[in-house]
């Protein structure tokens, strides 16, 4: 009993299916078998994912090669009894540590709030008699109930079917309601097919049925879904994966610098506790301790920004791996489109009309195929509008400002359009009062209403499928109402087409009956004659949202792929995709071929790796498909962002380098395993996102280019006093004093730098391209370079004219400020000429740079400073010589800069 078929119960006969489960179609389970297979299978809930402890998750934020060299600087100094070097040094890592913590600090509840798909209770027959259970005591071979408005407890075979119809769409992103079958499928039938199964977490939307309970807890479907979601590794963004390689090689250069000063110290023959001074005095100038936090901070802001724009990031590296993104994998329903069914296209009185508006908002116009908008409603046309707002037994209903239906999307649908032709329901209703109904049967194919009609009629109308109706119907109505021949041909190809277009068809026709025929008696018993009169076909599709077709082809001229991946069929996906604007790269290809979950089932992972990048339309694809889609990407070195709203979207959400999520449509699953929510549930709102990461990660990049010439240029200094024998230019609380100030009161202002023009135009990065290029790892060097040249020589310089050591040291630490305020224009844009830069643009820059001065001229006239830092008050003539060698410098980066732009320049003409 325990080693039950998985996967097979859609295939399995009926009978099968019970002898499998040993279970009666009429007595159920007794009490004893029941405990018996609670103790064997467990509850009906799905296992919790056990969280990682607060001590865990804190110390995780130190968790990174810069972060070790800081500790390590900290343990260092400690052991020197150089205490306040120390205390600075481990307070920045405490800090960057508790932001980070902060940030992350709610717990991944993805598995957790699966519980909640699971309902409360459940109706079930148990030794013959119906009774209500928890719906954690449901085990497999229980007999359950379902009817209109039930949460499904657990998968389940169904062998009971009264027009049964269930919304899978956070499970498999099906648009509309299922309708429910008994007949046993093929084996290999993917899972949004397998309509004589209901599974856990869905709900019943109308009519009732009967299941044998086949899985419960960790073995439904759901239940696959949170062991894929466990199993899903979040890997390292691009931003963290460059930031790790980074320190791992200023790591190395950083230690192979101290070695070499520590040996050449020696070999000169100085004192080793002195020469290990230097060497600490070297590593503790070269760590940019700063960074960390200044990551962290630049990141923080690029949340609050993005917040601004809808969209709320759950994990601080999300911000600026969306501007690295270069495939945005999106689910289908509720993400590109309205997840609304609406009716674009009418076929009344032998005419085709149009219908805009999107969704279930009844605004909108009837229009011509010319695009004139209708000002009469002819006769034709309004019967068949009626028709479709009063046989139905769905309402809509404004809640807080968004219209929602209450029954089934597509009887929404039809209601909507029928107010865009003034036709209000209610209204309706009560002007042609009903008498009696024929409910929706799967076998049937059609639902029928009595009315009220005029003073001779009542009347019928009926809407159903094609095939089922227009066989029924004898003639049709022209514009006018009156009688007109059928033409079959006609009204087939015309429903074809629409079909051909991904819309949903529906038939509409209507029979007068005498006065005193109060019932469908008669109607029924002649069910195969032509008796009905055709009025019309209303066709109707989720339409795709207007914001997501701009925002694709942003993302396109973005340099970044737009690919669908939906559990709705195949021809539904290739109509919205052909609306949106997602067609397949590869040019040898049919641009809107479609690859089914079916096809993707067959393909090995080596066929899969030779197609993934070819297609841009994946559909019926099952959740572990989806996640197979984003993994095989991710092999072919993309980086992937992953939308959706659904349970089933929740393993790739998390796999995916970034996993966004919607905040309004979204199940509570997709959004905890998710980094981004959308607050909007607006596709377009990621391109704002995408524009954002791509200028966090230019500020970062500024940053870095900004502040390695500091902690370089100081460590040369001390390098080359050592291999010369002489007095060091920066004393270690010095170099820790440059490396925070600055840090903090003017790089830390690039962060506020504004996007630059053309940020969405360009290609994305390559993924394994290194933060810095050769053009920044040039200018790094060149600044540096100056660096040592203005210090190294203002302190000698100063020594010479008889100075203080500390006179001379606080000239040559007032010079890296200076030279590091006037490096901060040069970098607001690394490619862009500064005079070509508005000036106030960026405010943050000159409160910056005014907050550095007034601690500079702390730290070099207050006496307590002077204690402190060994430092010692400065003249006039001391300033004018630093500010002209800063313009100086300056001047060289903008020659620099215009000679690069000029070989780009020259490099594109060829």
């Amino acid at each position: 009993m325990k080693d039950l078929p998985k996967d097979l119960w859609h295939h399995l006969a009926e009978e099968d299916v019970f002898e499998t489960l040993k279970s009666d179609h009429h007595e159920g389970l007794s009490d004893q078998e029941v405990q018996e297979r609670l103790r064997l299978f467990g509850e009906n809930s799905i296992t919790a994912q056990k969280p990682i402890s607060p001590i865990k998750r804190f110390l995780l934020q130190f968790h990174n090669p810069l972060i070790y060299i800081l500790l390590v600087a900290t343990a260092v100094t400690f052991f020197l009894e150089e205490y306040i070097d120390s205390a600075v040094i481990f307070a920045v890592v405490l800090i960057n540590a508790i932001i980070g913590y902060m940030q992350e600090a709610k717990a991944e509840d993805a598995i957790n709030s699966l519980k909640k798909m699971m309902s409360a209770s459940a109706t079930v027959i148990r030794g013959g008699k119906k009774i209500s259970v928890p719906a954690t005591q449901l085990v497999p071979g229980d007999i359950v109930l379902l009817a209109s408005g039930d949460k499904v407890p657990a998968d389940m075979r169904l062998f009971k079917n009264r027009d049964l119809q269930i919304d899978e769409s956070a499970l498999t992103g099906e648009s509309v309601a299922v309708q429910k079958e008994r007949a046993s499928l093929d084996k290999d039938t993917v899972l949004g097919d397998r309509v004589n199964m209901a599974f856990a977490g869905t709900l019943v939307t109308y009519g009732s049925g009967m299941g044998v309970v086949s899985g419960t807890g960790d073995d439904t479907e759901t239940g696959k879904i949170a062991d894929m979601i466990s199993q899903a590794v979040s890997l390292d963004t691009p931003l963290t994966q460059k930031i790790h390689a980074f320190s791992k090689i200023l790591l190395y250069v950083i230690l192979t610098l101290a070695v070499i000063t520590f040996i050449v110290g020696l070999f000169h023959g100085q004192h080793w506790v002195e020469t290990f001074m230097a060497a600490v005095a070297l590593a503790v100038a070269a760590i940019p301790e700063g960074l960390p936090a200044v990551v962290t901070i630049t990141l923080a802001i690029g949340v609050r920004r993005m917040a601004i724009r809808n969209a709320i990031v759950r994990k601080l590296p999300a911000v600026e791996t969306l501007g690295s993104t270069t495939i945005i994998c999106s689910d289908k329903t509720g993400t590109l489109t309205e997840n609304q069914m609406t009716v674009q296209k009418v076929f009344a009185g032998d005419q085709e009309f149009d219908l805009d508006g999107s969704g279930y908002q009844p605004d909108g116009e009837i229009k011509t195929t010319d695009g004139e908008t209708l000002k009469d409603l002819e006769e034709g046309l309004r019967l068949c509008l009626l028709a479709g707002t009063i046989s139905n037994d769905s309402e809509l209903k404004q809640d807080g400002g968004l219209w929602q239906v209450q029954g089934d999307p597509t009887e929404g649908a039809l209601i909507a359009s029928a107010v865009k032709a003034g036709l209000q329901q209610s209204e309706q209703m009560d002007k042609y009062p009903r008498m009696d109904i024929i409910p929706f049967e799967s076998d049937r194919q059609y639902m029928a209403t009595l009315h009220e009609f005029d003073d001779q009629n009542n009347v019928i109308f009926l809407k159903g499928s094609l095939e089922r109706t227009l066989i029924r119907c004898k003639d049709a109505l022209d514009a006018q109402g009156n009688s007109l021949a059928l033409d079959r041909d006609k009204i087939t190809a015309t429903a074809e087409r629409f079909a051909a277009m991904g819309l949903r068809v529906l038939c509409i026709a209507m029979q007068k009956v005498p006065k005193d025929e109060q019932t469908f008696d008669r109607f029924q018993s002649q069910e195969a004659a032509e008796q009905l009169t055709f009025i019309g076909l209303q066709a109707m599709i989720d339409p795709p949202r207007k914001e997501a077709i701009s925002a694709v082809a942003t993302c396109q001229k973005a340099g970044i792929a737009v690919k669908m991946i939906t559990g709705d069929h195949a021809l539904t996906a290739r109509a919205i995709a052909q609306q949106i604007g997602i067609t397949n790269p590869d040019p040898d290809a049919d641009e809107h071929r479609v690859l089914t979950g079916r096809e993707l089932a067959e393909m090995s992972d080596h066929e899969l790796l030779k197609e993934v990048e070819k297609v841009a339309v994946f559909a019926r694809v099952a959740p572990e498909q989806k996640l197979k889609l984003v993994t095989a990407l991710q092999a072919k070195k993309h980086v992937v962002a992953m939308t959706g709203d659904g349970v089933n979207d929740a393993p790739a959400l998390k796999k995916a380098d970034i996993g966004v999520a919607m905040g309004i449509a979204g199940t509570e699953v997709s959004k905890e395993a998710a980094d981004m929510v959308l607050t909007d549930d607006n596709f377009a709102t990621i391109e704002g996102a995408v524009e954002e990461g791509r200028n966090v990660f230019d500020n970062l990049v500024k940053f870095i280019t900004w502040i390695l010439p500091t902690n370089l240029g100081q460590g040369m200094v001390i390098m080359l006093a050592v291999l010369l024998g002489a007095t060091l230019p920066v004393l270690p609380v010095q170099a820790l004093w440059l490396n925070m100030t600055t840090a903090v009161l003017l790089g830390l202002m690039l962060a506020f730098e504004p996007k630059e023009p053309g940020i969405m135009k360009r290609m994305p990065r390559e993924p394994d391209s290194p933060i810095l290029n050769a053009e920044m790892l040039g200018r790094i060097v060149s600044v540096s370079t100056l660096l040592l040249i203005g210090a190294f020589g203002l302190f000698q310089w100063a020594l010479a004219q008889g100075e203080s050591e500390e006179v001379a040291r606080t000239l040559a630490v007032t010079l890296f400020v200076v030279v590091q305020s006037v490096f901060l224009f040069n970098c607001r844009s690394l490619t862009v000429s500064l005079f070509q830069t508005p000036a106030f643009s960026n405010p943050w820059i000159w409160a910056g740079i005014g907050a550095m001065l007034l601690a500079q001229l702390a730290f070099i006239y207050t006496p307590v400073m002077n204690l402190l830092f060994q430092s010692a008050p400065l003249e006039l003539t001391h300033w004018i010589m630093m500010l002209a060698y800063g313009a100086l410098v300056l001047v060289l980066v903008e020659i620099e800069k215009g000679i690069w732009r000029a070989r780009k320049a020259k490099a594109m003409k060829k």
